[in-house]
């Protein structure tokens, strides 16, 4: 009679039974947009892509999001905001339409979701309608940030 030791069987058995929850897990990253620099903001999305495409590459879920509070409404619009603390300035303008292609480029691509802070758009009365598509509202900018940090995403503030 041929037997087989259990003791291995069992120990492969927990080993499959284990590996799922790798498949399982899902990195969650929450960034903090709040500042007006468009260089610090490029830094900030090649940081993103960086990950995501560590996360793409190790066949791991995420799910990534930037959270734009007060000076941060300047890279989730076209519109030159003039006349409001977030106004255009020079270096924004030679360089919006490279941000925005990367900010886009991330969420379309890459299932980067872009949350924007109500308070700040209500108020400089930025109309809804001159947000870039896909940036979803949230009541407070803040206070999103903390729920996010209560369900798990790691917080990123790019200095």
């Amino acid at each position: 009679m041929n037997r087989t030791p259990i003791f291995p069987r069992y120990w492969l058995l927990a080993l499959l039974l284990l590996l799922p929850l790798q498949v399982l897990a899902e990195a969650k990253v929450v960034y903090h947009a709040d500042f007006s620099d468009p260089r610090r903001f490029s830094g900030m999305l090649t940081s993103i892509n960086n990950m995501v495409t560590h996360y793409n590459n190790e066949l791991m879920d995420y799910d990534v999001r930037i959270v734009f509070v007060a000076h941060g409404i300047r890279f989730v619009t076209g519109d030159k905001l003039a006349e409001t603390p977030f106004a255009e300035d020079a270096e924004l303008a030679e360089r919006r339409d490279n941000l925005s292609g990367r900010l886009q480029s991330l969420q379309q691509v890459h299932g980067v979701k872009l949350e924007l802070c109500d308070i700040t758009r209500g108020e400089i009365n930025l109309a809804k309608g001159r947000l870039y598509d896909g940036v979803e509202l949230v009541p407070s900018g803040v206070v999103r940030i903390a729920e996010l940090q209560s369900e798990g995403f790691a917080y990123i503030k790019i200095e």
